[in-house]
This record gives structure tokens, C-alpha cells and sequence, in this order.
């Protein structure tokens, strides 16, 4: 009974102390705030806004357009045969659908330009990432960002090392 109590009480002990050298091979990185001060992130957000102010100025033509042709057409309403109303009509409803449909798709196109560019990013940010804790014997690293709620953070802060290995 005595060699069972000391073999429980080695093998908590032993459990104990390797609980802690884990503890140790942890860290933490705010991988949001590394991917959003990458340069090809900030190249990127250049580009959106660059295609963004693009389809904006063409949106905005368009519209003028519309909104033109609406109060020429409302304004000769009354002088016009009902034929023409009813076409009028229907040509303004065909270039309304046309401008939505310019607005989802330059909406759609930025979303699709900034999905295809942040993944390579992401992936370069993260191989960065695991090749900065393989070098320094960390098994496991957090993602603080989503640990706002992390109340202890005492593993090793990777945020600066990574940076430097992306070299900005």
C-alpha cells in the first residue's frame, strides 16, 4: 500500500511538472492586427478602394442619368400618348434593373478581389507564424484576438518576431 501511494504520488507529480513545461511552450499573437499591418494587406485595401471609387463614379453617372431621364419623362408625362408612357415607363424600369445590377455586381466584385487577395495573405501570415514558433519550441499558439476574453496570457507574445520574419 506504501510503494502505491508513492507511485501515485511520482506519477502526479511527474504529471504536474509536465503540465507546466507545456505551459511554457504556449504563445499568443494578435493575428488580426499582423495581417491588417502587413504591406500587401495595405496594397490590397489601396486596390479595393481604388476599384471601389471606379465603380462609385460609374454608379453615380448612371444614377444621374436615371434620375435625368425619370424627370424628363415624368415631365412630358402629361403631353404624351399612353403608348409612349407605358414604354417610357418600361425603358425606366429596364435601366433601373440595370443600375442595381451594376451595384451588386461592383459590390460582388470587390467582396471576390478582397477574399482572392487576403488568402495568400493569411496563408503567408500564418506559415510566418508557425515557422517563428517552430523555431522557438512553441507547441501551441493562441490567437489573441479572438481571446479578448483571455484572461491570462502568459505564454510568449509572437507578435514581433513574426513581424520580423515578414520583414515590415
Amino acid at each position: 500500500m506504501k510503494n502505491f501511494k508513492t507511485l501515485l504520488l511520482i506519477a502526479v507529480f511527474t504529471l504536474g511538472i509536465g503540465g507546466v513545461a507545456n505551459a511554457q511552450k504556449t504563445g499568443h499573437i494578435d493575428f488580426e492586427k499582423l495581417v491588417a499591418e502587413m504591406p500587401q494587406t495595405k496594397k490590397l485595401k489601396l486596390d479595393i478602394e481604388k476599384l471601389g471609387k471606379t465603380y462609385q463614379d460609374e454608379i453615380e453617372g448612371m444614377g444621374k442619368k436615371l434620375e435625368a431621364k425619370i424627370q424628363k419623362y415624368t415631365t412630358e408625362s402629361q403631353t404624351q400618348a399612353k403608348e409612349i408612357n407605358d414604354t417610357r415607363a418600361k425603358e425606366v424600369q429596364q435601366e433601373r434593373a440595370r443600375y442595381e445590377g451594376l451595384r451588386q455586381t461592383a459590390y460582388e466584385e470587390m467582396q471576390k478581389k478582397q477574399n482572392n487577395g487576403l488568402k495568400p495573405i493569411i496563408e503567408k501570415a500564418r506559415k510566418a507564424i508557425e515557422d517563428v514558433a517552430a523555431a522557438k519550441g512553441i507547441v501551441y499558439v493562441l490567437d489573441s484576438t479572438v481571446g479578448k476574453g483571455l484572461l491570462v496570457s502568459k505564454g510568449e507574445d509572437l507578435y514581433g518576431a513574426v513581424k520580423a520574419k515578414l520583414g515590415f
